[in-house]
C-alpha cells in the first residue's frame, strides 16, 4: 500500500490523499504502511494529506500530523460527509489537528481561496 500511495502522489493531478491509513475504528486495522516514507513523499511532491474527521476514521492520527508538520506537509481536514448532518463532525478533525500541533497555516482548507488555488496549481 505504501507504493500505491506514493505512486498516487507522483501524479500531478492528485492534490490530496484522503484517509491514507484506511482504518475504520473498531472495524478495520490501518494498512501496513511506511508512514514516514509517505510523509516524505508528500513533502517532496506537494501533496496534502487528509485528516478524516469522521469518528469512525480519525485518520491521520495526531502522531502522523505532528510528523507531517515537521516535514512541511500540508493537511486538509474533511468530514467524509455523505450526509449533511456529518458536517458537524469537523470538530473531531480539528481536535486531531490540535493534538498534532497543527496551526491554521498548516491546514489548506483554512487558507484564503487565492492561497489554496495557488497551492493546487503549483503541483501541476
Amino acid at each position: 500500500m505504501t507504493g500505491r500511495i506514493i505512486a498516487a502522489m507522483e501524479n500531478p493531478f492528485v492534490h490530496i490523499i484522503g484517509h491514507p491509513t484506511g482504518r475504520l475504528l473498531n472495524q478495520r486495522e490501518p494498512y501496513a504502511l511506511d508512514m514516514d516514507a509517505i510523509l516524505k513523499k508528500a513533502a517532496e511532491t506537494g501533496t496534502a494529506l487528509e485528516i478524516n474527521a469522521h469518528y469512525q476514521r480519525l485518520d491521520l492520527n495526531d502522531v502522523a500530523c505532528r510528523r507531517a508538520k515537521e516535514l512541511g506537509v500540508r493537511i486538509a481536514i474533511c468530514t467524509d460527509t455523505h450526509h449533511l448532518e456529518n458536517l458537524d463532525l469537523m470538530e473531531y478533525g480539528v481536535a486531531v489537528a490540535q493534538r498534532g500541533w497543527l496551526e491554521k497555516a498548516d491546514v489548506i482548507n483554512a487558507w484564503p481561496i487565492k492561497k489554496l488555488q495557488a497551492f493546487l496549481h503549483a503541483k501541476r
